[in-house]
Formats: structure tokens, C-alpha cells, sequence
């Protein structure tokens, strides 16, 4: 299993950042691929919701059911995306201090089986980290964007 950790600071309290992260609606803004994240029942956050997302990376195109399994507020969200590839995405957020908090990311994936796993397992990690990479530099910003507009408060 592949499992790849990245952290960074947010020039946003923990409670801002968590509320914009927490909210389905702004997931197609900031994770990547993600095109489409709608929930497939009548709980929309917290652990045990579930949606339906649709990501689409240049030519491909997939869809998966994807859960929040792990969730504290102001302090972490657990997704696990079940579907032809299934990985775990956990965002942890914690205060730095002076309006600004620690965003930390963690992914956990599991690799294709047999010869062409093995062969391809570094390059797959090397696409993973990227992805993550992109990720997390969007919902840096989104979050500061968000935090930086007169929206706080009214979407939580």
C-alpha cells in the first residue's frame, strides 16, 4: 500500500479552513480531477456521508463512491473513494497561531497487483505525490481566498 504524507501552512484560522473544506460543494474546486461531488443520500457532511464523484484527468474519465469515514470538527476529514482505484485522503488541520493553521494531508492508495504493479509502483507513487502536491496548493488557496472574502461565517 502506498501511503504519502504532506503538510503546509494556511493564512486562515483552523475554524475558516475547516469550513471551507468541509463544504461539498467547493470539493470540485480544490481537489484534483474532481469534476463532479454530489452527495448520494440525505446526510451531506460528517462521518458517514457519501457522494458520488466524478473525476475526469485529461482523457480518463471515472466515477466512485467516496465516504467521509473519519471526521472531528476543526480537526479532521477522512474520505475513502472505493471505485477502480481506492485511496483514502485524510486532511488534519491544526492551529499555528496569529490566524494561521497547518494543513497536513495524507493519501493511502493501493497499487496495481502482480509484475506490472511492481514495474510501475514508482511511477505511480511519482503521480500520486504530484496530484497531492496539486491539491494541496489549491485548497491553500481557495481556503485564503475564501478566508479573505466576507463569505466567513455565512457558509458553515
Amino acid at each position: 500500500m502506498g501511503h504519502i504524507k504532506y503538510a503546509s501552512d494556511v493564512a486562515a484560522p483552523v475554524e475558516a479552513a475547516f469550513n471551507y473544506a468541509d463544504n461539498p460543494l467547493f470539493v470540485p474546486n480544490w481537489m484534483f480531477g474532481v469534476v463532479d461531488f454530489v452527495p448520494t443520500g440525505s446526510v451531506d457532511r460528517g462521518r458517514g456521508a457519501v457522494f458520488a464523484a466524478h473525476t475526469r484527468v485529461g482523457i480518463l474519465r471515472s466515477s466512485s463512491l467516496c465516504e467521509i469515514t473519519e471526521y472531528q470538527r476543526n480537526a479532521v476529514i477522512g474520505y475513502t473513494m472505493r471505485g477502480r482505484l481506492s485511496a483514502t485522503l485524510t486532511l488534519r488541520f491544526g492551529p499555528l497561531g496569529r490566524g494561521r493553521s497547518v494543513l497536513s494531508f495524507e493519501v493511502g492508495y493501493r497499487p496495481p497487483r502482480g509484475f506490472v504493479g511492481r514495474l510501475s509502483s514508482g511511477l505511480l507513487d511519482a503521480l500520486v505525490t504530484a496530484m497531492l502536491r496539486r491539491t494541496e496548493a489549491q485548497l491553500r488557496r481557495e481556503i485564503e481566498e475564501f478566508y479573505g472574502t466576507d463569505l466567513v461565517g455565512r457558509i458553515a
